[in-house]
């Protein structure tokens, strides 16, 4: 029986030897795709931070229109309450203006000493809830003439004022917050045309005294 050569074993049983065209060893065969330097990795990488520069440039300006939005928001809030304020002042002062009618009818009773029993819980019940809403009286007699709250409707000359002056308070003014609602009407005094103010009086006694101490000084000497 012939000796025959199988599976790549000598006659002696021995394994055959692997000439240089044969495949590479197994663990050259097992490296990752990942643990082998990639083509191109310095283009790639580069590319990459191009895309974050232009990310984050895109993530800016969204920021900046995002706070420009929130401020108008803020904005129109702001203003949007301010309108709501002044309407509501205003509607309010409408409703006391169609009052002042009653108050000034209360004024009167009051001065005349007719404001009794039920009239009178209704009228402090009125002047009351007024108040509350804000509604103030102004005008007092001898404070000075101010054309922006007052309505002057009588005139005259007066020796004891020294400037226009209120002498009289016909009808009351009534404001409003800072809102004038009707300006006090009152008659006004002025100062006697050619009348000597104070201060022109103290300084014509201030004068005659010095001259009076020049005379006193003189009168000897001439003697």
């Amino acid at each position: 029986m012939s000796e025959e050569t199988t599976g790549g074993f000598d006659e002696k049983n021995e394994p055959a030897d692997v000439s240089d065209g044969a495949a590479p060893d197994a663990a050259e065969e097992g490296r990752s795709e990942q643990e082998r330097p990639a083509p191109g990795g310095d283009a790639q990488q580069a590319g990459l931070t191009a895309q974050l520069d232009q990310v984050r440039t895109a993530l800016g300006e969204r920021t900046a229109d995002l706070q420009r939005l929130q401020a108008e928001y803020q904005n129109y809030r702001r203003r949007v309450e301010r309108d709501r304020i002044a309407v509501k002042e205003l509607a309010v002062a409408n409703l006391l203006s169609e009052v002042l009618p009653v108050l000034d009818d209360i004024g009167r009773a009051r001065e005349h000493e007719e404001l009794t029993g039920g009239f009178k819980s209704v009228a402090d019940s009125l002047e009351s809830i007024t108040a509350k809403m804000g509604l103030e009286q102004f005008g007092e007699e001898g404070e000075p003439f101010d054309p922006t709250i007052h309505e002057a409707l009588m005139h005259s000359y007066a020796p004891d004022v020294t400037e226009t002056t209120c002498v009289a308070i016909l009808q009351p003014g009534y404001r409003f917050g800072e809102r004038t609602i009707r300006p006090a009407r009152v008659a006004v005094a002025e100062p006697q045309p050619g009348a000597a103010t104070p201060a022109k009086e103290q300084a014509g006694a201030e004068e005659d005294k010095a001259a009076s101490a020049d005379e006193e000084k003189d009168g000897p000497d001439k003697g």
